[in-house]
Protein backbone atom coordinates (compact mmCIF):
# COMPACT_ATOMS: atom_id res chain seq x y z
CA UNK A 1 0.00 0.00 0.00
CA UNK A 2 1.20 3.51 -0.78
CA UNK A 3 2.13 5.83 2.05
CA UNK A 4 2.31 9.59 2.41
CA UNK A 5 5.85 10.85 2.75
CA UNK A 6 6.16 14.17 4.58
CA UNK A 7 9.24 15.48 6.33
CA UNK A 8 8.89 16.42 9.96
CA UNK A 9 9.09 15.15 13.47
CA UNK A 10 5.75 13.87 14.65
CA UNK A 11 4.77 13.12 18.21
CA UNK A 12 2.40 10.32 17.22
CA UNK A 13 0.32 8.92 14.36
CA UNK A 14 -2.53 11.37 14.99
CA UNK A 15 -0.08 14.26 14.68
CA UNK A 16 1.15 12.87 11.35
CA UNK A 17 -2.39 12.27 10.04
CA UNK A 18 -3.51 15.77 11.05
CA UNK A 19 -0.62 17.20 9.06
CA UNK A 20 -2.15 15.60 5.96
CA UNK A 21 -5.82 16.45 6.62
CA UNK A 22 -5.44 19.58 8.73
CA UNK A 23 -7.58 22.63 8.11
CA UNK A 24 -11.28 23.25 7.76
CA UNK A 25 -11.86 21.92 4.26
CA UNK A 26 -9.75 18.85 3.46
CA UNK A 27 -11.87 16.38 5.41
CA UNK A 28 -15.03 17.75 3.78
CA UNK A 29 -13.45 17.39 0.33
CA UNK A 30 -12.51 13.78 1.10
CA UNK A 31 -15.99 13.03 2.41
CA UNK A 32 -17.59 14.53 -0.71
CA UNK A 33 -15.36 12.43 -2.98
CA UNK A 34 -16.17 9.24 -1.14
CA UNK A 35 -19.67 8.71 -2.54
CA UNK A 36 -18.54 9.19 -6.13
CA UNK A 37 -16.33 7.30 -8.53
CA UNK A 38 -15.15 10.59 -10.02
CA UNK A 39 -16.07 14.21 -9.42
CA UNK A 40 -15.46 17.38 -11.38
CA UNK A 41 -14.24 20.62 -9.80
CA UNK A 42 -17.57 22.46 -10.04
CA UNK A 43 -19.42 19.54 -8.55
CA UNK A 44 -16.98 19.41 -5.63
CA UNK A 45 -17.43 23.12 -5.08
CA UNK A 46 -21.21 22.63 -4.81
CA UNK A 47 -20.78 19.67 -2.45
CA UNK A 48 -18.58 21.65 -0.04
CA UNK A 49 -20.65 24.77 0.72
CA UNK A 50 -18.65 27.88 1.57
CA UNK A 51 -15.32 26.81 0.07
CA UNK A 52 -13.76 29.23 -2.41
CA UNK A 53 -12.40 28.13 -5.77
CA UNK A 54 -8.90 29.17 -4.72
CA UNK A 55 -8.96 27.12 -1.51
CA UNK A 56 -10.53 24.10 -3.23
CA UNK A 57 -7.88 24.16 -5.98
CA UNK A 58 -5.09 24.52 -3.41
CA UNK A 59 -6.35 21.68 -1.21
CA UNK A 60 -6.90 19.38 -4.19
CA UNK A 61 -3.28 20.00 -5.27
CA UNK A 62 -2.04 19.19 -1.76
CA UNK A 63 -4.16 16.05 -1.51
CA UNK A 64 -2.93 14.98 -4.93
CA UNK A 65 0.66 15.60 -3.87
CA UNK A 66 0.10 13.40 -0.82
CA UNK A 67 -1.33 10.59 -2.96
CA UNK A 68 -4.80 10.91 -1.41
CA UNK A 69 -6.58 12.21 -4.54
CA UNK A 70 -6.00 11.37 -8.19
CA UNK A 71 -6.47 14.10 -10.81
CA UNK A 72 -7.27 13.05 -14.38
CA UNK A 73 -7.09 15.67 -17.12
CA UNK A 74 -8.73 14.98 -20.50
CA UNK A 75 -7.55 16.55 -23.74
CA UNK A 76 -10.98 17.87 -24.76
CA UNK A 77 -12.66 21.14 -25.57
CA UNK A 78 -13.89 22.37 -23.20
CA UNK A 79 -11.26 21.00 -20.83
CA UNK A 80 -12.42 18.29 -18.42
CA UNK A 81 -10.68 17.40 -15.17
CA UNK A 82 -11.92 14.73 -12.78
CA UNK A 83 -10.90 13.95 -9.23
CA UNK A 84 -11.15 10.63 -7.41
CA UNK A 85 -9.89 9.06 -4.23
CA UNK A 86 -6.87 6.81 -4.49
CA UNK A 87 -6.77 3.60 -2.42
CA UNK A 88 -4.86 5.63 0.18
CA UNK A 89 -7.67 8.20 0.17
CA UNK A 90 -10.29 5.49 0.60
CA UNK A 91 -8.38 4.11 3.60
CA UNK A 92 -8.20 7.63 5.05
CA UNK A 93 -11.97 8.05 4.69
CA UNK A 94 -12.45 4.67 6.38
CA UNK A 95 -10.46 6.05 9.31
CA UNK A 96 -12.53 9.26 9.35
CA UNK A 97 -15.86 7.39 9.57
CA UNK A 98 -15.66 6.87 13.35
CA UNK A 99 -14.71 10.53 13.81
CA UNK A 100 -17.85 11.56 11.89
CA UNK A 101 -19.93 9.21 14.03
CA UNK A 102 -18.44 10.72 17.19
CA UNK A 103 -19.30 14.24 15.98
CA UNK A 104 -22.88 13.31 15.16
CA UNK A 105 -23.37 11.56 18.49
CA UNK A 106 -21.53 13.96 20.82
CA UNK A 107 -21.75 17.34 19.09
CA UNK A 108 -24.90 17.16 16.97
CA UNK A 109 -26.75 14.82 19.32
CA UNK A 110 -27.84 12.54 16.48
CA UNK A 111 -27.68 8.80 16.03
CA UNK A 112 -24.16 7.84 14.98
CA UNK A 113 -24.49 6.17 11.60
CA UNK A 114 -21.82 8.09 9.70
CA UNK A 115 -19.67 6.00 7.47
CA UNK A 116 -18.08 7.35 4.31
CA UNK A 117 -20.54 5.43 2.14
CA UNK A 118 -23.58 6.59 4.08
CA UNK A 119 -23.04 10.34 4.03
CA UNK A 120 -25.51 10.96 1.21
CA UNK A 121 -28.10 8.49 2.50
CA UNK A 122 -28.01 9.98 5.98
CA UNK A 123 -28.68 13.49 4.72
CA UNK A 124 -30.62 12.91 1.53
CA UNK A 125 -29.02 15.96 -0.06
CA UNK A 126 -25.54 14.72 -0.91
CA UNK A 127 -23.91 17.12 1.56
CA UNK A 128 -21.16 15.38 3.51
CA UNK A 129 -21.36 15.37 7.27
CA UNK A 130 -17.79 15.02 8.46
Amino acid sequence: MATVRRPGAYVCGIDAAMDVIGGKWKVLILWALNDRTVCRFGELRRLVPGITEKVLASHLRELEGDGIVCRTEYDEVPPRVEYALTPLGVSLNDALGPLGAWGRRNVLGADAHDTPGSARAAHGDGVPSA
